[in-house]
């Protein structure tokens, strides 16, 4: 008879020792203490006793989910998949929460849009404010640096500023998660140098951006551009950057620190800066009067022409598609929307691609008198909102469960001493 009763006993308040814990995970008992050093187990000494117990019905469910993620795993080189509640991009559509993204955007403001990605709920009329201590923190930290410094340097500048302030940031509770996403996204904006002497503080986020993306004064239609690209750009499943910020989460770092992580992702030119290639690109076409001697020139340098193709659509890109159908009700759009479409229609002799939303970013920020470098500031605050939602998101997981194994190429040991 075994001196210990089967770990599968499910008496109510049942306590398994460091040995029957081990065996149910098929672990070493060292693991064990691992697993409770890392937050993933509870562990408690008995009166008069010496030896650690553990909660059964704890072990059961660590062992249920490790079972769940070593089926879900390849294994080996395979993609990493995550479980996510947030986005699913499927058939040329992408959704928030089950609800068609692009529909959402042309109903609701990307406030209302962020606060349904963060919450499942829509709030009418909710507009985000910072405190001003807040705000003149990171105002200050971003007027110190350079005059030539990138919108993702001084946004990540301002990330770090704001999160000093909070005596709060280490607070992972969704309450206090929540507050930095509505705390941290109106920072980011009000920190920005305004462009406008006339710039507003207050008002819809889009509004407030405008004035820190150009001199031009604002109509109503380019504002409504803007406030949908915004919520359109909110999240889109696990783009590089997002995925840095849930790596940055699951070590639980807090909510500001993960932010700076997409953010500072978020500077490669094939993610958020790619709308600035597309930009310049379309400023050389409206030069050269058509995109024919453009487009060769960046084929004959071996680079991809700036803003068409997307790997998860094989046709246009909704968000290319909702923005160009309301850049046509903008009239000063025109030249560059006809620019866009003539690279398009180029291209498309040699390569069936279609275009995304960078290029309609391109259109955007060109026809409204902004720098190459305005689709990543705009990039950038709007993925702020859906790093927030996942963020919040891995919270909710075991921690450090973001840690791929190194597949080994190097010589084997051991190697002799240098």
């Amino acid at each position: 008879m075994r001196d210990h009763e089967p770990a599968h006993d499910r008496r109510p308040g049942r306590r398994l020792s460091t040995r029957e814990t081990a065996e149910l995970l098929g672990v070493k008992p060292e693991t064990v203490y691992a697993y409770v050093s890392r937050g993933l187990l509870s562990s408690r000494r008995e009166p008069g006793g010496r030896a650690s117990t553990f909660d059964a019905k704890d072990v059961e469910a660590l062992a249920r989910r490790n079972r769940r993620e070593a089926a879900g795993s390849p294994g080996s080189g395979g993609d990493l998949s995550v479980r996510t509640r947030i986005t699913l991009i499927e058939e040329d559509r992408y959704y928030f929460r089950g609800v068609d993204a692009t529909e959402l955007a042309a109903r609701h403001s990307y406030e209302e849009v962020a606060e349904w990605l963060w919450t499942g709920r829509l709030t009418p009329g909710t507009a985000f404010t910072a405190p001003g201590t807040t705000v003149e923190a990171a105002r200050r930290a971003v007027n110190a640096l350079p005059e030539h410094t990138s919108p993702a340097d001084r946004l990540r500048v301002a990330a770090i500023a704001a999160a000093a302030e909070d005596p709060l940031r280490f607070d992972l509770s969704e309450e206090s998660v929540l507050g930095t996403g509505r705390i941290l996204i109106p920072t980011l904006v009000a920190a920005l140098p305004p462009v406008r002497h006339d710039h507003e503080d207050g008002g819809p986020l889009a509004r407030r951006l405008w004035g820190r993306l150009t001199g031009r004064r604002p109509d109503e239609a380019s504002l409504r551009v803007l406030d949908t690209a915004l919520a359109l750009l909110a999240d889109h499943d696990l783009a590089a950057s997002t995925l840095a910020v849930r790596v940055a989460a699951s070590a639980r770092a807090h909510a500001y620190a993960a932010v700076s992580a997409g953010l500072g992702v978020l500077e490669g030119p094939l993610h958020g800066a790619a709308s600035g290639l597309a930009h310049r690109m379309l400023l050389d076409v409206l030069d050269q009067g058509t995109a024919v001697p453009v487009i060769a020139d960046e084929l004959r340098a071996g680079r991809r022409v700036p803003g068409l193709g997307h790997r998860l659509y094989t046709g246009e890109d909704p968000r290319a598609r909702v923005l160009f159908a309301l850049l046509e009700q903008v009239p000063q759009a025109e030249p560059a929307l006809l620019a866009a479409r003539d690279v398009v229609a180029t291209t498309a002799r040699h390569a069936p691609l279609h275009a995304n939303v960078d290029l309609a970013l391109a259109v955007f920020t060109v026809s409204s008198g902004m720098p190459a470098t305005a689709g990543e500031t705009i990039f950038a605050v709007a993925r702020t909102a859906g790093w927030i939602a996942h963020a919040l998101e891995e919270y909710g997981e075991r921690p450090l469960r973001m840690r791929p194994s190194g597949h080994y190429v190097g010589p084997r040991p051991p190697q002799p001493l240098p």
